[in-house]
């Protein structure tokens, strides 16, 4: 094997000095430079990206607050309509049970009026039930005719001894 040859271990030695130079100043020159830049455009998008992604979290967290904020009012709009519809609903009803109640309180009069007007055309008949009743009764006791002024004045005395 030539490689391991003692007397070819100089010129070896050369070719490695001058391949080692050589293939340094490449990499110094060419390969070196070439990786920095790939760095630092990595370095420099890395950065882009991160700023880009900050910007874009502060939006969001800009959106998420008019978003809330927009959800509160809504809220707030939504409670105030459900609190000016229930007061009105409650006017409304005041209104329509006032009404109702009135209505009732007239019929309850006409009703009441209705009744009296009954119970005198009633109190009327009895009357003159009760009178004839006492003129058949006093003609089939005693036999006689009574007249009827004094059978009529007999029972409003009666009528008016039980009021």
């Amino acid at each position: 094997m030539p490689q391991l040859n003692i007397a070819d271990f100089p010129p070896q030695l050369v070719w490695l000095a001058i391949s080692f130079v050589i293939l340094y100043i490449m990499m110094a020159k060419v390969a070196v430079p070439r990786i920095s830049e790939v760095l630092e455009s990595r370095q420099d998008r890395i950065a882009r990206d991160l700023d880009e992604a900050k910007r874009l979290s502060e939006e969001s967290d800009k959106a998420k607050a008019e978003y809330e904020a927009a959800l509160e009012e809504a809220r707030s709009k939504a409670h105030g309509m459900v609190t000016e519809l229930k007061s009105e609903l409650a006017k409304e009803q005041a209104a329509s049970q006032a009404d109702l109640e009135a209505k009732l309180a007239e019929k309850a009069k006409a009703a009441e009026a209705s009744i009296a007007s009954a119970k005198e055309a009633a109190l009327a008949n009895v009357r003159s039930i009760a009178g004839d009743a006492a003129k058949a009764t006093v003609a089939k006791l005693i036999s006689a005719d009574v007249a009827d002024k004094e059978v009529e004045a007999a029972v409003e005395a009666a009528a008016k001894g039980r009021a």
